[in-house]
């Protein structure tokens, strides 16, 4: 008997899963996942990433079984896996998710597209988030993307396994053995596993999902700009979201759900929530942009910032960053934060790729490339278009500089997350806690803590070299050929919701019907 192979790839879950539900329609399902080495080699992965992935498939075989099934694991260039199953046991067609992913996973999409059409294979690719694929136009996206939030959940159907599937959880395992920390072999970036950081499958992902929305949700509004409140007030469902163990449609209409049961005297729940819905939209939205043009993970979104940065970059300050030792606390508090957990919030993260932009003036690729590696919750869609809109060169958004000191000031104003990120900074007083480069060299004595010795000092003058960058920034802007490129990136990647216009659009709540207005 033939049968329908289902490819999991950034999607470990059972519901709403439409390559599940449209395989199992056409008769007996087998359910792979392939190790891939060589995507393991990219400088935009690392060990937490591997090590997360083994949990949610550890998690999605437990969910399978329930249902009679299970997953393999096979290790491998997936034309090559999909060669030697084809060789074995030929299946009738091929199903997955569609994905937005770094330039390997789409240059190796394509291949799987041709081994398909060589073999006579039907591949079937479904939406995964609200991203079109072959997008003829921005101005149907807001549409479509409205259209698929509002369709109902895909539930698990009945499944038909081919034959009796075996669990190959084991594979992954072995696999794993070449990425260890004690493996020299291995690539640096592969030696990364935060110890605080979460933890994967669905299930932690539904119970992630169900304490924002009864109540953390409350302080999302307020709460998700400060890195000492953010660990909380953020949904924390980013990395649940990047690898599909619960899907996108999930959140929204569950979110909208708790919407219309939270009473109106709640209002700081209501704002928190509906704050919430407006940001799953545009997590869409990036994610289209990488679909729309592959090319922005290397190169400029708008080419008339070619050779900006690229060509002074300073390895010196790049090390810096990434050992936390820039000397501006704040920075560095947040890179030790990231280091230990995987996590950081938007804020902070905006302030480290202006910090690395402006002030460093370091080029946008090795610091994301970087960047990649220690966020555990990396979707190359909103990495890559917010890696280039915080470091100016889309050319069509305005520059955004933050400095870290103002953010210290703003969003730690008693030195509680430096304190507690950075030890030696532990005996320095308030006054000089986000500034300690200006104690004077008697209260440095007094306190045993010295500038430059114990405490690194600032790599430049953060004043002095932010005004030199952007007055260079602004002057390539300003130039006549480089506002004439500024039309095309508008209309390939802007919003279609103006800045003193905003539209509105409405999600049907599940089984009701009532309407929430989002504010786009």
């Amino acid at each position: 008997m033939g049968y329908q192979l289902v490819w999991f790839k950034r999607d470990f879950r059972c519901e709403d899963h439409v390559a599940l539900v449209e395989a199992a329609k056409l008769g007996p399902i087998r359910c792979i996942y392939v190790v891939e080495p060589t995507l393991w080699l990219q400088p935009d992965v690392s060990l937490q990433h591997f090590e997360f992935i083994r949990e949610c498939l550890q998690d999605l075989d437990t969910q399978l079984r329930l249902h009679g099934g299970a997953i393999e694991i096979h290790v491998g260039e997936l034309s090559e896996v999909l060669t030697t199953i084809w060789r074995t046991s030929p299946f009738q067609g091929l199903h997955s998710h569609q994905e937005t992913g770094n330039g390997f996973t789409f240059t190796r999409d394509r291949e799987v597209g041709k081994w398909c059409q060589s073999q006579g294979v039907h591949w079937s690719e479904y939406i995964q988030f609200g991203v079109v694929r072959a997008l003829k136009n921005r101005n149907t996206w807001q549409a479509s993307w409205q259209k698929h939030m509002e369709a109902p959940l895909h539930e698990v159907p009945k499944i038909q396994f081919w034959k009796d599937p075996l669990s190959s959880i084991q594979a992954i395992n072995s696999a794993a053995e070449y990425w260890t920390p004690s493996n020299m072999q291995a690539p640096q970036h592969l030696k990364h596993n935060p110890p605080l950081r979460q933890r994967g499958g669905r299930s932690a992902g539904l119970k992630t999902l169900n304490s924002f929305l009864k109540q953390r949700s409350m302080w999302y509004r307020g709460g998700i700009s400060s890195p000492l409140s953010a660990p909380d007030a953020c949904s924390r469902l980013s990395v649940y979201l990047s690898y599909g163990c619960i899907s996108m449609r999930e959140v929204v209409q569950a979110t909208n759900d708790e919407l219309l049961l939270t009473p109106p005297h709640a209002s700081r729940k209501k704002s928190g929530l509906t704050a919430f819905m407006s940001r799953l939209y545009w997590h869409c939205h990036f994610i289209q942009k990488l679909e729309s043009e592959p090319e922005i993970e290397w190169q400029n979104m708008h080419r008339g910032y070619d050779g900006l940065r690229e060509n002074e970059f300073n390895d010196d300050y790049f090390n810096a960053l990434k050992d936390g030792r820039t000397g501006w606390p704040m920075v560095d508090a947040c890179v030790i934060m990231l280091r230990e957990t995987g996590w950081l919030n938007f804020r902070m993260r905006a302030m480290l790729v202006s910090v690395a932009a402006y002030p460093l003036w370091l080029h946008w690729k090795p610091v994301g490339d970087w960047l990649a590696t220690q966020f555990l919750d990396y979707e190359p869609g909103i990495h890559w278009s917010q890696l280039q809109m915080q470091s100016g060169t889309t050319g069509i958004n305005v520059t955004r500089v933050y400095n870290p000191i103002k953010q210290a000031q703003d969003h730690d104003q008693k030195g509680f997350f430096v304190r507690k990120w950075l030890p030696h900074m532990r005996q320095i007083p308030d006054t000089w806690i986000f500034e300690p480069w200006n104690m004077t060299q008697e209260l440095q004595r007094d306190i045993g803590v010295y500038v430059g010795k114990d405490i690194p000092k600032p790599l430049v003058d953060i004043v002095i070299a932010t005004k030199i960058s952007k007055n260079r920034l602004h002057a390539l802007r300003n130039l006549s050929e480089t506002r004439a490129g500024k039309k095309s990136v508008i209309d390939k990647h802007a919003s279609r919701t103006k800045r003193t216009e905003r539209k509105s659009s409405t999600i049907k709540a599940k089984d009701t019907s009532a309407q929430l207005t989002l504010k786009f």
